[in-house]
């Protein structure tokens, strides 16, 4: 299970509206790769369809992607944002993280 706090729900149906997709029929999709700080970052991205072997989510309104190398590190993951003059956008809080990065957006397992 994926959260994603009402702020960080709000800015991304915003950030949807704006590229002109809905979040009724289009996808929010979380990722891993390599990278970072911290040795994995995050992903974050807008897709259209999902890929057959993509874990299928429904939040908040929200239909969420996640491949299926990725899940295992997403597990129970908590999608944040916050703006402002000291906000950091979004970031990530996982549980399943040993070690993260002061930004929120890498971590190690």
């Amino acid at each position: 299970m994926i959260i994603i706090s009402d702020q960080a729900k709000n800015k991304l149906f915003s950030i949807m509206k704006d590229e002109g997709l809905s979040y009724h029929s289009s996808f929010i999709r979380f990722g891993v790769k390599n990278g970072g700080c911290s040795g994995l970052s995050y992903e974050l991205s807008f897709d259209n369809q999902p890929n057959q072997e993509d874990k299928i989510f429904h939040y908040k309104e929200m239909n969420i992607l996640i491949d299926k190398n990725s899940y295992p590190y997403l597990l129970g993951i908590t999608l944040e944002y916050s703006g402002g003059l000291n906000g950091k956008g979004f970031y990530f809080k996982n549980p399943n993280a040993k070690h993260t990065c002061g930004c929120g957006k890498s971590f190690s397992s």
